[in-house]
């Protein structure tokens, strides 16, 4: 089995940044990725981001709109993957899960991971 941890979530104000991190533990061979979802009250989970790993190389994905504010990014030594956000707003407020898979499969559908975090808190205030 697989853990997931994530930090770094907290209050910040509307243009701020902050890096969330999710630290794997347990059978992390399994995995080939790991991305990011949130969900905001009333909402349901959507996705943010996603890196995948391979013998080819590393690909990331982002929800369309996020795309250049948020970068994900993977410390393989850590078995870390960190989601950096800049020019946060208020909607961006909600809790950020981490979720990581080890077969194939979409890499924006949450039923496509396996395995997932407690979730952080990022609420962006005015």
């Amino acid at each position: 089995q697989v853990q997931l941890e994530e930090s770094g979530g907290g209050l910040v104000q509307t243009g701020d940044s902050l890096r969330l991190s999710c630290a794997a533990s347990g059978r992390t061979d399994l995995l080939n990725a790991m991305g990011w979802f949130r969900q905001a009250p009333g909402k349901e989970r959507e996705f943010v981001a996603a890196i995948l790993w391979n013998r080819n190389g590393i690909r990331t994905n982002y929800f369309d709109s996020l795309m250049g504010r948020f970068t994900i990014s993977r410390a393989n030594a850590k078995n870390t993957v960190y989601l950096q956000m800049n020019s946060l707003q208020l909607d961006d407020t909600a809790v950020y899960y981490c979720a990581g898979r080890g077969y194939s499969g979409s890499l924006d559908k949450p039923n496509d991971y396996q395995y997932w975090g407690q979730g952080t808190q990022v609420t962006v205030s005015a």
